[in-house]
């Protein structure tokens, strides 16, 4: 991108950010009606005008029904889709609303309205408008809340959800890049109260990003650090791979079983602490009907494991195993020199 990061984005900027998508069928463009979402849909529009044969765009606006103006907003995203030469579908949200964890519920349903849209309309893909702006703050926010590596690599360009692709080509923009392109080219933007609601976090950090700044912690900085850690995470990552296939190629004197992890506990034990917590993060998320575990439980059970290996057979008493733990609706033993992983027994609900 321009070294201006309050530059309006060139059409030749915009041929590069959405280059990698050329490929595919069609495409379905996330946006609500603010700044960063509707110069996405301009940007994306112009990019596949350029195009002799594109991907078809079709533009999804989610209501959560939380606020009254998001009706009026949709029709508005509408209204441009229109002018674009875009389809619109508007999504929303009737579910229930929880009363406790409100943002991070209206993002699951949101994901999950883009994704059977883009199904309905045969798209791989789903593109949001994350700027560079918003991997600074999941980075603060993941930081604030001791995420491990993975978390702290905050967002991907491309990930995957529900069998979709999301593609986030604007994860090196600035917002205000978005906002000088829109100026530039005279279109209109709602302005959403919600992201300057201090009840929330995220625009409580953003309130603290200029202190950040004047310290050396800039938008930029941060952005740059969570792709480095991206970087050591997918490091990583090949290492736990090939631990887990030296592992399973070893352990040669249990057979495989559907259903079941298991692992040497003496040859799991001489592996990196990180490598060992992702190989048990890995196989309890698999295994177990929960969710996904928390790291810093997995980081106690790690323990308790070392202990008992270290503990060595006396820890085991009249057969029974040397550990025995449910985590995230996974089972895990420690017995015979094995750690083995299973489906937990499901819970018994208590009667009323």
């Amino acid at each position: 991108m321009s070294d201006d990061d309050n530059s309006p984005i060139s059409a030749r900027e915009a041929r590069r950010l959405f280059a990698g998508l050329k490929a595919a069928p069609a495409l379905v463009l996330a946006v609500s009606g603010g700044p960063d979402s509707v110069a996405l849909m301009w940007l994306a529009a112009r990019w596949q005008r350029s195009l002799t044969r594109g991907p078809r765009l079709t533009v999804a606006t989610v209501d959560h029904g939380l606020r009254r103006e998001a009706a009026r907003e949709a029709r508005e995203v509408r209204r441009l889709a229109s002018e674009l030469g875009l389809p619109h579908r508007t999504l929303r949200w009737r579910e229930a609303k929880p009363k406790t964890g409100l943002p991070a519920a209206a993002r699951e349903a949101r994901y999950r309205l883009l994704a059977q849209a883009a199904r309905a309309v045969g798209a791989s893909h789903v593109l949001t408008a994350h700027t560079r702006d918003d991997q600074a703050e999941t980075l603060l926010m993941r930081l604030l809340r001791g995420s491990g590596l993975a978390g702290l690599s905050a967002m991907a360009s491309l990930s995957e959800r529900d069998g979709i692709v999301l593609a986030r080509p604007l994860l090196d923009v600035t917002k205000a890049q978005l906002i000088a392109t829109l100026k530039r080219a005279r279109i209109g933007f709602a302005d959403d109260p919600t992201n300057r609601d201090t009840a929330f976090t995220r625009p409580r950090l953003r309130a603290l990003l200029p202190l950040l700044a004047a310290e050396g912690g800039d938008i930029r900085n941060l952005a740059r650090l969570a792709t480095r850690l991206a970087r050591a995470n997918a490091a990583v990552e090949v290492l736990a791979d090939g631990a887990e296939r030296f592992l399973r190629l070893r352990d040669s004197d249990v057979a495989p079983q559907a259903g079941v992890r298991s692992f040497e506990a003496s040859r799991f034990a001489v592996l990196p602490e990180e490598v060992r917590l992702r190989l048990l993060l890995r196989a309890i998320n698999v295994l177990g009907h929960e969710g996904p575990a928390e790291l810093g439980k997995v980081e106690t059970l790690l323990t308790a494991l070392d202990q008992a290996i270290a503990a060595g057979p006396r820890a085991a008493a009249n057969g029974r195993p040397a550990l025995r733990q449910t985590l995230a609706g996974a089972l895990i033993s420690l017995a015979g020199g094995h750690i083995q992983i299973t489906a937990a027994p499901a819970r018994r609900r208590k009667r009323g």
